[in-house]
């Protein structure tokens, strides 16, 4: 079964080492299974290939924090300075699929070499992106990106038994298998989402970590409905990204960023 998926998606694969440029953000549980009774946590990490420092929680850069499950959806209580970000949360249920859901407030970033952005809009696959700048009278170097980050992760809880669903956040990665329940046979699927609507032909990055700390990464594209099924092993970390790269309609450099990018990741882990 496993030679036979990886025939299937081996044309839609690609592994290799991200730009330094194009660091991910999500978040990274202690544990991604937890046992009926015990307390969850989870650090917000920013980096590549799954390494990355933990931050602080901040109340200014959180825009919301909640967690989601079967039947429930509350906010997650975080104080100034926490590290790990969300400390000994009380797990919701007593076996089950939790899904922590974090939003992150809007950052700037100043472009000072025109390489950057080039290699950035290629990366994350807007090519026409570069195009569009310079018909927009745009300059090379000093104009500015904001961005905002939309994370998830999946926690089982006991059984973890249960479904991932959509939260609302303006662009969300969506798990349509369950990791700790499976089947995972033919794969995990996952549905990406853009204010509420399906993402067709949209670039989806996977960063997959063994268990000796290897990563991998892959490309995948998304269907018609959105979604991807790409294989996955037992006792591998993963990280899916998906990013929204638009206009903001501002021209003048004075007046703030020219660009907008919002950033969509799950992660989960498969038991071994």
């Amino acid at each position: 079964m496993r030679k036979r998926l990886s025939a299937l998606f081996g044309l839609c694969l690609l592994s290799w080492t991200p730009p330094v440029w194009a660091h991910e953000f999500w978040i990274s549980p202690e544990a991604y299974v937890v046992a009926p009774g015990s307390s969850i946590s989870a650090a917000f990490r920013v980096g590549e290939n799954l390494k990355g420092s933990a931050y602080s929680y901040i109340d200014r850069n959180a825009a919301q924090l909640r967690a989601v499950w079967d039947g429930g959806d509350a906010p997650i209580s975080a104080r100034m300075g926490d590290r790990p970000a969300i400390k000994e949360l009380a797990a919701p249920v007593s076996d089950g699929l939790v899904v922590l859901v974090h939003e992150t407030t809007d950052s700037t970033l100043t472009y000072r070499e025109w390489e950057k952005f080039q290699n950035f809009a290629k990366h994350k696959d807007f090519p026409d992106a570069i195009a569009r700048h310079l018909a927009r009278g745009l300059p090379e170097t000093g104009f500015k990106e904001s961005y905002r980050r939309f994370a998830k992760a999946l926690i089982a809880v006991g059984d973890g038994a249960g479904a991932d669903r959509v939260t609302g956040l303006e662009t969300e990665i969506v798990a349509l298998t369950n990791p700790y329940t499976g089947p995972l046979d033919d794969g995990m699927r996952v549905r990406v989402l853009y204010q509420g609507d399906v993402r067709p032909d949209a670039q989806v990055e996977l960063f997959e970590k063994a268990p000796d700390g290897t990563v991998t990464v892959a490309l995948y594209r998304t269907d018609e409905q959105g979604e991807v099924v790409f294989p996955v092993q037992a006792g591998h970390e993963y990280l899916v990204d998906a990013v929204v790269l638009r206009d903001t309609g501002n021209d003048d450099l004075e007046a703030g960023a020219v660009w907008h990018s919002l950033w969509a990741s799950l992660t989960f882990a498969v038991p071994g």
